[in-house]
């Protein structure tokens, strides 16, 4: 490590992506990515008139993206802002709504980069576990007064709340500022975004990465007040104004416009997480409630280690977290495409067979 590192930064945890090995073509189970290629329409956005103009720097508003964006949930562009991936919006979101005498509060199993975040930022975290069957209750934020962060759906689990009980953490507490990530929340969740005209406390917070299979082209955004918006826009501008390059705008606005494409990608995601949880459960898995494009088992006969280390042997990745306490028999799985899927099982059958 260099002798130049301050304090601070020694002190920090960063986050840890999930890997991305290139020893052997895997089948990549492990990210959350789409199977999917991005709508058609966003090939077509990029021209070569388009690439030729990468010599300037893109629309530091985001204008055009934000119009589309703002079309699709009936909101006015000053509604919307959009970042470098849903993590720089989050990353703008802890800057400006947390700091001396607000802290931040979430879940102590859900996205650990919210830790990393708050540690960067210097800030009082609060981790609220979840309960035993890994569900989140927002009884337990009532009492806090500082920035409450909900992944719905959740992740690593997978399991979602319904609208209504987010909207009674919002009128218990006016005065706190409630932010929504909703990564997943296409795939099955119910979102909160027809609260934002009732809500000031209110800011959702989405992404391309996943729905809209834009996740090597950094997309994220926001949704909330013309007032929370600003506040972030003020971030915004205190660190990147240029913050999302001109070919991903493009590729947003077209994602963005077409309806019919992204509805088709996540009916089959939801159809196929059906199929993937019934064949781990005639495994012996136990499978929890996703309303993701991932899932989150465990076997009854191999620890979330063994099942991770057996299938990446065999060319399949998925995600665990060791020494992660009482998710650490635990593996998270990416809904993939049939074929990747039909793969997956087989492995995991050889691999129950040879335990056997």
């Amino acid at each position: 490590m260099s002798r130049f590192l301050s304090p601070e930064a020694a002190r920090l945890a960063p986050y840890t992506p999930g890997e991305q090995p290139v020893d052997m073509e895997y089948v990549k189970l492990n990210t959350n990515e789409s199977p999917f290629p991005p709508s058609p329409k966003v090939v077509e956005a990029i021209t070569r008139g388009e690439l030729e103009q990468l010599k300037l720097y893109s629309d530091p508003t985001c204008g055009q993206l934000n119009r589309a964006i703002a079309a699709r949930y009936g909101l006015k562009p000053e509604n919307v802002i959009s970042g470098n991936g849903s993590d720089e919006i989050l990353a703008f979101a802890f800057r400006a709504f947390c700091g001396a005498g607000i802290g931040v509060a979430f879940a102590d199993i859900t996205y650990s980069f919210y830790r990393s975040q708050a540690a960067l930022f210097g800030l009082e975290a609060t981790l609220i576990p979840l309960r035993e069957d890994f569900s989140l209750r927002v009884d337990d934020y009532m009492d806090f007064p500082g920035t409450v962060v909900i992944a719905n759906p959740n992740a690593p689990t997978g399991m979602a709340l319904p609208r209504t009980e987010i909207q009674r953490l919002l009128e218990a507490g006016p005065d706190r500022l409630v932010i929504v990530d909703e990564a997943y929340v296409d795939f099955g969740g119910e979102s909160c975004v027809p609260l934002i005209g009732q809500f000031d406390n209110l800011l959702v917070v989405q992404t391309m990465s996943k729905s809209r299979s834009l996740a090597g082209g950094r997309l994220g955004f926001a949704l909330g007040s013309e007032a929370l918006i600003a506040a972030l826009n003020r971030v915004k501008y205190s660190f990147n104004p240029y913050n999302v390059n001109r070919l991903s705008l493009l590729a947003g606005a077209a994602a963005m416009e077409d309806g019919d494409y992204f509805q088709s990608c996540c009916r089959t995601i939801r159809d196929n997480r059906a199929w993937l949880t019934e064949q781990l459960e005639e495994l012996g898995f136990t499978v929890l409630p996703s309303q993701a494009n991932f899932v989150f088992a465990k076997s009854g006969r191999l620890s979330g280690g063994a099942l991770y280390r057996g299938l990446k042997e065999r060319g399949v990745l998925v995600r665990w977290w060791a020494d992660s306490g009482r998710i650490e028999d635990y593996v998270r799985i990416t809904v993939g495409s049939m074929e990747q899927l039909e793969r997956l099982t087989a492995e995991i059958t050889k691999l129950l067979e040879e335990e056997s």
